[in-house]
């Protein structure tokens, strides 16, 4: 199936490959760079690439390409779900997935990939059992090995391997015993120059963070179920019980793991928490125009919205751009030609304000269309989709653990056209 995979980051330099079955060339990936240069944005560039004896499969994360390479038709969802898989690995080793930390433990990550992949088929890609595997690096561990000579690899079979529950390992111990979750939701939306809606889609997750003695059987309940769409499961969830009562039931692996994820994607449930009041303008024959953007907060519930960042793509015929902002900073790339505006939080006293000039170049003809305004925002303490936990109940274990949720709203693809 996977038959290699090379790493490349965002320069084109491939940094790390690993291969299963006989050696690829580094040059099958002269296809994806080609494919790469077609893209006007990293992450447009095609998933799938087909080459004369190869299939490329490829994800982006963290500024890095995971690239896999096929020789036979396989489901391109099976191969990206673990080279996502892989990417989520290394972060929970090595605290991120970048190139650095990858360099830094090229040993762990060989050995690693080594255990999840067995002849090209994934084999162990449960957390709990590569950490009884494979030993997290720490710097304790780190001296002692390279003074015995010894490595990271354990001596025994993990536990979890061989039991009907592999995602959780068998005599977990804590002094504090606590269940934390995390809803996170991306609004996903366009809209248009009038105000209204074109586009509205809300995509959510709950993380989850378990630290529980022994074998806890958890049910997790919902005010408002029946909001989620596709929903997708942690495979410690029994379907049944969420089918018939809408309700998740599981034994939690335990640490950090993703629970769900879900889409609400009606658009009369999906509320958008910022308007924009922007009139962009460029004269005929003439080398300036207006820039005027005001940012105020619409459907927040009460909640201050914060982290606004607004980013817009101008036109190639502006030269530089001259900016009042009533509140935070801007900046203007003029090779990029792209203008940020950190904003930070919105006070709905004094709605935060940009506008100015906008020089062009001297007898370029007028921009044929207005550019799009991209937003990005924060919200603390609210799915924006009115989810809510209802109560967590623990069966199976005496003690009472700690238990806590917190919901977060983010802007996904957010883009106000003007």
């Amino acid at each position: 199936m996977i038959h290699s995979l090379f790493l490349i980051n965002c320069s084109g330099d491939i940094f790390l490959e690993k291969h299963w079955k006989s050696v690829v060339s580094q040059s099958v990936c002269d296809y994806f760079f080609e494919a790469q240069e077609k893209a006007a944005d990293v992450e447009n560039v095609p998933p799938v690439i087909s080459t004369p004896h190869h299939y490329l499969i490829s994800i982006y994360r963290d500024k890095l390409f995971f690239v896999s390479v096929i020789q036979t038709e396989v489901p391109p969802l099976f191969v990206i779900e673990f080279l996502h898989r892989v990417a989520d690995t290394f972060q929970d080793y090595f605290g991120e997935c970048s190139e650095a930390a990858i360099k830094d433990n090229v040993v762990i990550v060989y050995e690693l990939l080594e255990e999840m992949l067995d002849n090209g088929f994934p084999l162990a890609t449960e957390s709990n059992i590569l950490k009884e595997l494979i030993k997290p690096p720490t710097i304790l561990r780190s001296v002692v090995n390279s003074i015995t000579g010894s490595s990271n690899v354990g001596d025994t079979l993990p536990t979890g391997q061989l039991s009907n529950i592999p995602w959780r390992r068998a005599g977990v111990k804590y002094t504090n015993n606590e269940a934390y979750f995390d809803v996170v939701e991306e609004i996903d939306a366009i809209i248009d120059k009038s105000g209204s809606t074109v586009f509205a889609e809300i995509q959510g997750v709950i993380d989850a963070c378990i630290k529980l003695s022994g074998m806890p059987d958890l049910s997790l309940s919902f005010m408002n179920p029946r909001l989620l769409d596709d929903v997708s499961f942690h495979p410690c969830i029994r379907f049944k019980r969420w089918e018939s009562e809408r309700v998740l039931s599981f034994i939690p692996p335990d640490g950090n793991f993703r629970l769900i994820s879900y889409r609400v994607s009606s658009q009369n449930l999906v509320a958008i928490p910022v308007y924009v009041k922007h009139s962009i303008s460029f004269k005929e024959n003439s080398s300036c125009g207006r820039f005027d953007i005001t940012i105020g907060p619409k459907q927040n519930m009460g909640k201050t919205i914060e982290g606004i960042t607004v980013t817009v793509h101008m036109p190639k015929v502006v030269l530089n751009m001259n900016l009042t902002p009533t509140q935070g900073s801007y900046t203007f790339d003029p090779v990029t030609k792209i203008l940020t505006w950190d904003v930070g939080k919105i006070t709905p006293q004094k709605l935060p304000s940009l506008k100015g000039l906008v020089n062009l170049q001297s007898g370029a003809p007028k921009p044929e269309e207005n550019p799009s305004l991209n937003i990005q925002f924060k919200i603390q303490q609210l799915a924006i989709s009115g989810l809510k936990v209802n109560r967590l109940d623990m069966y199976g274990e005496k003690y009472k653990p700690f238990k806590g949720v917190k919901y977060v709203t983010k802007a996904g693809k957010f883009q106000v056209r003007t």
